[in-house]
């Protein structure tokens, strides 16, 4: 089920209609055509998933690059504002956006094809509103650091550069909501294509604007403001002028401003459950901070939530994959292929977890040279990274079933697990090792595996216990009453 199928017309059903199955259950025995079909499938969407965060990610690790060699208090305050920026900011704005994996890939699961422009567009309406006073909130950053704590002159430095990121909130916005459109209908390719261009001109434009203008460091913030801008117009471009997108785009219409409270009872859940997960990794950073030694393990940390950042970019894909798999399979009313999509989903980031984990422990004791010269930082980030690796492996067990929990519509129940799994196990955990048991960072790291392996296996009771043919039928309530309301306002 691809772009070029959907672009040959509605003839040739991209999924079996409903009726089509009617007889199957999730009990019914799958065949080894249907599941290297899946396999298949799966692949074919999370290689270019895989690319495209990683190229995403690019930007940040290039602005960086740039800025570090302008000094310490340049590097410290665009440091500084970037996470702040991801906590106050992106994560929110990922985590909206996630219901239109519900939406979006239930719709086309059902091949009520208008219904995905018209979820775009409400998508898009409650995201930029909801920039507004983020953008607020990122303008008066260093009155907020300053306020919480951190070094005046730090502070004043994250604040100029946050400032600077506000157009970039708003691109952002733009950018996952069409993203998140092209992957319900699996036509990811032009995200490769317009996150690789973006990339390849911010090495540029980041160079140009931090060394030869008088913005200095400031100019990595409007870089990024760029780049981001140019993948996210591209991709509206994109979605506009497409032949694939000719059913799913029909144009601009005003059901899009009916319907926002079913999409908000699904986008704030949604944006609670990922930004509980987000912030309780950056609060390990923060706390690093009050350990003994606190460069060190501040430093040590930092690494190591940025190589788990780095490598997460391969389950995140396949967590959107899943997503994709089994939205569109419950749409279309096939609750035994939403089954066998959870399956290998799981089966095939275990495999994966495993491969990077071993590469991690093996190459444990040469990776902190890439970030230090010297040898105690070294030295811990080798002990860091197996406990990196044992998180790595839990994280994409949690993060494909977190994607099936999206899929599914069922984002209120994820953000209820992820409050319990990191804020009443995980961090308290950190905190004992790390201060009672006087662990350090390994035992801050420590709290955050159990906090995964919770999630984990709170999140796999609640799929296996899941009645998946009453998982379709909510779905095709959600779909056809959504149908349904947008037609009647359409005659009104």
């Amino acid at each position: 089920m691809d772009a070029e199928e959907q672009a040959a017309g509605l003839e040739s059903p991209l999924l079996p209609a409903p009726q089509e199955h009617e007889s199957q259950t999730t009990k019914g025995r799958l065949s080894k055509d249907e599941i290297i079909k899946e396999v298949k499938k799966q692949l074919s969407l999370a290689g270019p998933l895989v690319s495209s965060n990683f190229l995403l990610f690019g930007m940040q690790v290039i602005s960086v690059m740039y800025v570090g060699h302008l000094g310490e208090l340049s590097l410290a305050g665009a440091s500084m504002a970037t996470s702040f920026a991801s906590v106050t900011g992106f994560s929110l704005i990922i985590g909206m956006s996630s219901a239109l994996d519900t939406f979006c890939g239930q719709s086309y699961g059902a091949k009520q094809y208008h219904m995905l422009g018209i979820h775009l567009q409400r998508a898009m309406l409650v995201l930029l509103l909801v920039c507004i006073p983020l953008s607020i909130i990122w303008f008066n950053a260093g009155h907020i650091l300053e306020f919480l704590g951190q070094d005046p002159e730090i502070a004043a430095a994250a604040g100029s550069y946050a400032r600077f990121l506000i157009p970039c909130i708003f691109a952002y916005a733009v950018n996952q909501c069409h993203s998140k459109f092209l992957q319900s209908q699996n036509n990811v390719v032009p995200m490769i294509v317009s996150t690789g261009t973006a990339t390849l001109l911010h090495l540029i434009v980041c160079w140009v604007l931090v060394y030869k203008t008088s913005l200095g460091y400031r100019g990595a913030a409007v870089a990024n403001s760029i780049s981001y801008w140019i993948n996210a117009l591209a991709l509206v471009i994109y979605v506009r002028v497409s032949p694939s997108c000719k059913h799913t785009w029909t144009g601009f219409s005003k059901d899009a401003f009916h319907g926002i409270l079913n999409f908000l009872k699904l986008s704030v859940p949604s944006a609670v459950m990922i930004s509980l997960e987000i912030w309780s990794f950056e609060m390990m950073v923060l706390l690093s901070g009050f350990l003994p030694n606190p460069k060190l393990e501040t430093s040590v940390l930092s690494i190591s939530l940025n190589t788990c950042s780095m490598i997460y970019m391969i389950p995140m894909a396949f967590s959107g994959t899943a997503s994709t798999r089994v939205s569109n399979q419950l749409g279309a009313g096939q609750p035994r292929l939403a089954v066998l999509a959870v399956r290998v989903a799981l089966s095939i980031v275990i495999l994966e977890g495993i491969l990077i984990g071993t590469v991690l422990i093996l190459g444990r004791n040469v990776w902190g040279h890439c970030y230090s010269s010297e040898m105690e930082v070294v030295n811990y980030v080798g002990e860091m990274l197996i406990l990196v690796a044992i998180s790595h492996f839990f994280d994409g067990l949690q993060s494909v079933l977190s994607g099936v929990i999206r899929g599914s519509g069922q984002q209120k129940i994820g953000a209820y697990v992820n409050l319990g799994a990191y804020y009443l196990m995980g961090i308290p955990t950190s905190v004992v090792l790390a201060f009672a048991l006087h662990l350090g960072g390994k035992g801050l790291w420590t709290g955050i595996i159990v906090a995964l392996v919770v999630q984990a296996l709170f999140l796999a009771i609640i799929i296996t216990c899941t009645d998946w043919e009453k998982e379709v039928k909510k779905a095709s309530d959600r779909v056809y009453n959504t149908t349904t309301v947008a037609d009647a306002f359409s005659k009104n």
